[in-house]
Parts: structure tokens; sequence; C-alpha cells
């Protein structure tokens, strides 16, 4: 028994033994630590462009000065990619069941740079200014101000009134604010001359430090994260806009160590700039539908009225290479007059693909055939043939003749024109007196979706609606989509006016522009997303960053910064 005692300790203690080595060889348990966002660090942007005025009251024809009044101004309300209304320095509004009254509520703790609040008086006077006669928006922007009502509730308050219910109201609620306390002794037809513009204080996330002056002109501006922003506050404490004429030069920039990126990368440089292995592009949809009208109108031109032509016409366009060749992909087919990734958008629409015999045979369906020695076909004598206008610049000629060439191939005889953009818009669009035009519809900074101005039979005379299309239907779509506040609603009524669109084909889409542009890939947080106008890249700005920290240390001391040194002022 004595042996046996033994022998159960013996094996006891050599199971201690082994648990115990096996115990002190296990790896220890390791959380991982990962690098988080931290404040600091310095952008420098090559901005394409010149310096005009920092004043988001001046700014509509400059869009190097909208990128940098982006940064350092508010409006009260903000759009995401999908065109939601998102709060700015409205922290919260609401709408009257009847569609006509907007309470606007702003948030408390919004101040300006100066240590000013930001207050009802301040909207007021800013929409005062952009009423006036001497303003820079545009008459149809001042005439819809004209009908509203607007009412100072109290500091943080006001109403709007509008004269009949209009959804897309809050459209007009994106125009950036300015400090009353700073201007109110400037007259409107003063306002572009004074010096507010050469040293604005706004409330974004970022307020202007200073200009940079080479060689006695402005070179760029240093701007530096606002602490007191009512938003997430930058990780990125400075951002500087550096000036250049083209995107050659910026590249060049980028390439010499001056900047870390580029606010537009156009198709002239982009093969050079994907050869960057350290540059990363970010590419993103306009707010552009680049199409071809087709007056409808026109009693000389019948084929243009059967709908069938209009599908053959289209099914002979070889769009897609149009984008791969003529615009370097630097385009996405279009197949909707709503914008691609917005919530009203319907991808389930119709999507014509090129297919030059099924067009021959629809336009011979049609009674369109080819006559003896001819290669235009015709129809009751008449050929299948008429003039085709177009802008007088290098990418519009090519698409020209480009699309000359697709018909040809059918049998449909086009003519060019080459004019100005503005004799294209002032003796043939708006006149109608033009058969066909290629064009770009601009749709920036129009975040609602709403096609009425350019497809409504009310606005045949007078208004955009260029094609002259007549459709009942589809007016009665667009007419209560514009009236009824439940999205729900208008989501099912605009995706039946793209259902007709498709079916009727009133215009010619070709494609989608878009924009891209870079950003050294040491700045994280960067995203592309859709926009409505190219300063919208910097809509999550905020979120960017150059410095890191690890999760877990508590004292969050940033261990990498990269940044260019700070210039200096003049």
């Amino acid at each position: 028994m004595k042996k046996l005692r033994w022998q159960f300790l013996v094996v006891a203690l050599t199971l201690i033994v082994v648990a115990v080595l096996l115990l002190t060889q296990q790896q220890p348990l390791v959380n991982p630590i990962l690098p988080q966002p931290a404040s600091g660090g310095i952008y420098t942007e090559a901005l394409i462009g010149s310096f005009g005025r920092l004043n988001p009251l001046l700014d509509l024809n400059n869009p190097a000065d909208r990128d940098v009044d982006r940064l350092l101004f508010s409006s009260l309300l903000k759009f995401d990619p999908q065109g939601i209304p998102q709060p700015d320095l409205a922290e919260s509004w609401g709408v009257s069941a009847d569609g006509k009254i907007y309470n606007i509520t702003l948030r408390a703790n919004a101040n300006w740079d100066d240590g000013s609040p930001v207050t009802s008086d301040d909207v007021l006077f800013t929409l005062s200014l952009l009423r006036s006669q001497d303003s820079a928006f545009p008459p149809d922007v001042r005439s819809l101000w004209d009908g509203v009502q607007i009412t100072r509730l109290n500091d943080k308050n006001i109403k709007f009134v509008l004269p009949e219910p209009f959804v897309p109201f809050l459209d007009y609620l994106t125009f950036g604010i300015l400090p009353k306390h700073l201007l109110e002794s400037v007259a409107a037809d003063q306002l572009a001359s004074n010096g507010f513009n050469l040293a604005p204080v706004g409330s974004g996330p970022y307020k202007f430090d200073h200009l940079m002056i080479e060689n006695g002109k402005i070179a760029g501006v240093v701007l530096t994260a606002s602490k007191t922003y009512y938003g997430q506050v930058p990780f990125i404490d400075q951002v500087v806009f550096r000036y250049y004429p083209n995107s050659q030069a910026a590249l060049t920039a980028y390439q010499a160590g001056e900047v870390l990126g580029i606010s537009e990368i156009t198709q002239d440089v982009l093969p050079s700039a994907l050869a960057e292995t350290n540059l990363a592009l970010y590419s993103s949809r306009l707010p552009r539908l680049t199409m071809i009208f087709l007056n409808l109108g026109d009693k000389t031109l019948p084929f243009f009225q059967d709908k069938n032509v209009r599908n053959a016409l289209m099914l002979g366009l070889n769009r897609q290479w149009m984008v791969d060749n003529l615009v370097g992909g630097q385009g996405i087919v279009a197949n909707s007059p709503i914008l691609p990734g917005t919530w009203a958008y319907y991808d389930g629409v119709t999507q014509i693909d090129f297919d030059p015999d099924a067009a021959g045979a629809a336009l011979k369906s049609a009674g369109y055939v080819l006559p003896a020695n001819s290669n235009v076909r015709a129809k009751d004598n008449v050929p299948l043939s008429f003039s085709l206008a177009y802008p007088d610049d290098d990418l519009h000629d090519q698409l020209a003749k480009t699309i000359q060439q697709d018909w040809a191939a059918i049998g449909v005889d086009v003519t060019l024109k080459a004019v100005s953009y503005d004799s294209l818009i002032n003796n043939y669009l708006t006149p109608r007196t033009y058969q066909a035009v290629l064009a770009d519809l601009d749709l920036s900074r129009s975040y609602d979706p709403d096609p009425y101005p350019f497809w409504h039979q009310a606005e045949i005379t007078g208004g955009q609606n260029y094609s002259q299309w007549d459709n009942r239907t589809a007016s009665e779509y667009l007419e209560q989509a514009r009236v009824t506040a439940d999205s729900g609603v208008r989501l099912r009524l605009y995706r039946n006016f793209q259902v007709v669109f498709a079916s009727e084909l009133p215009a010619l889409l070709l494609y989608y522009p878009v924009y891209t542009f870079a950003v050294d890939q040491r700045v994280q947080g960067v995203q592309a997303v859709p926009l409505f106008e190219p300063a919208d890249r910097f809509n999550g700005i905020s979120s960017w960053y150059l410095v890191t920290k690890r999760a877990l240390d508590q004292t969050a001391q940033p261990t990498i910064q990269i940044g260019l040194p700070t210039p200096t002022g003049p």
C-alpha cells in the first residue's frame, strides 16, 4: 500500500509540473493597439483657379472661392450625398401640415470666429443682401425669396411663410450666413469691395488665419481649425490652399513636395496622376448631364415626334465608347434625368445599349427606308436629316462628330453647327430655334431632385423645357411631387416619372461627368461621394487626419505627424 501511495503521489506531482510548464509557455493575451485619429498636422492643397473674394454671397462664379468658403462659412442646412437635408446652423426645422410654413431653430452653441453668437438677425441680414438688386444670385432665386414672408421669432428661431406649398424650398436654405455685427453698415452695392472679403469671419469648421503673398500677389490662404465649432472639430490643425493655373501645374507642385492634395485632376493629367504611387485619386459623379435636346415642337421635323424614331436614335449611339475614349472614362452612362446616387433615382428604368442593327430595324419599322442611290433614310419624301448645334470646344466637337458618325451608320444625316455656349443658350435653346442641340444640363447646388423646370408642360413657353415635351402624365407626377412632403409618396412619383421619361425619350441622355480630385495617401479619412458641386468634397473634412495615436494610450499623444511647414504671411 505504501508503494501504491507513492506512485499516486509521483503521478500527481508530474501532472502539476506539466501544467505549470504549459501555463508558463502560453502566449499572454494581447489587446490590439490600433491607431486612431488625433489632432495635428497641416494639409496643403493645390487649388485650381485664383483668389477672388471670400464671401459666400459673391463666390457663385468662382469655384476656387467656393472651396475655401465651404470651410469658413455655415448655412442653415446642408445635404448629404443622397440629397437628404441635414442640420447645419439649424439644429432642427418643422413644416406645417399645409406645406407653407417652415420654422427653423438655430443651434444654441453656434458662434462666429470672434466669439459673437450666431443669431436670427444674421440670417435675416444675409437674406436682405441676397434679395437686393445688387445681389450676385440668379434672378429666379431672388424672385422666389421675394414671395417668402420672413419673421424673426427670437434670437434662435425664424419662420418662413411660402405663398404655396413647395417642398424643394429647403434647397434655398443652403446659402452661407454672414455676420450682421461686422457688415450691417456696408451697403449691398459696396459689399464686393469691402475688406471683409480679404479677412472674413465665419462660423464653419475652419477660421481664416492669413493670406499668403508672393511677388505682390495672393498665392494662397491659410485656415486654422476652429476649436469652438459647433460640429465635430477637425483633426487637421491647418488647411493651406495654394493657387495654381491648371492641373498640370498642380501635379508638378505635388511631385515637388509642395502640396499634399490637388483640387481637380483633369483628363489631360489623369495618366500621370495615376502613375503617382502615393497619390490616391477620388472620383465622384458631378451634378451635370450631357445630353441631346430634340426639338419636339418643330413641325417641320415630324420624325422627332415619333418615339420609335427617338428610340432608334438612342440605340444608334455608342455612349459607352464616348465615355471611355472621349472623356477618358470620366463619366457614367446616363439613363435618367435624375442624378444617380440620390434618394429619388430609380435604377430600374429601361437601359438602352448600343445596337445599330436594332436601330436600323426600328427605323425601317417606323417607315424610314433607304431610297435608291441614297445613304439617308426617308419617309413620305421627308429625309431623316437635321442639324445638331453644339458648344465650340474640343470635347463637344469630338462628341458631335462621333454622334454624326454613329447616326450616319444607321441612315441618319446630321449637319453640325459649332457655336459659343452663350449663343447656344440665347440663340438656339431659349427661342427654340434649333433642331437638335448637344449641351450640358448643369444641376449644381440643386440638392432636391425636382426635374419640374426642365420637363413640365408649363415650362414649354418661357421656361427651360427646351425639348418642348408635352406629356400630361409626366407633368402630373412632377406637379404632385413638389407639393407633398411625404418622402415615400415623392419617391413613387419620381419613379413613375422616370419610367415615362425612359419610354418616351424626349431627349437623349449621354452621360453624367465625373469629377476627380487627389490626396496623398498619408491623409486618412477621405471619401469619394456623389457631388452636388466640387466643394462638397470637403463635407467630411472634419474626419480627415494626418496624425495618429494608439487607442490604448490614455495620454492620447500623437505618434506620427506629417505635414508641410506653416507658410509665412504677408
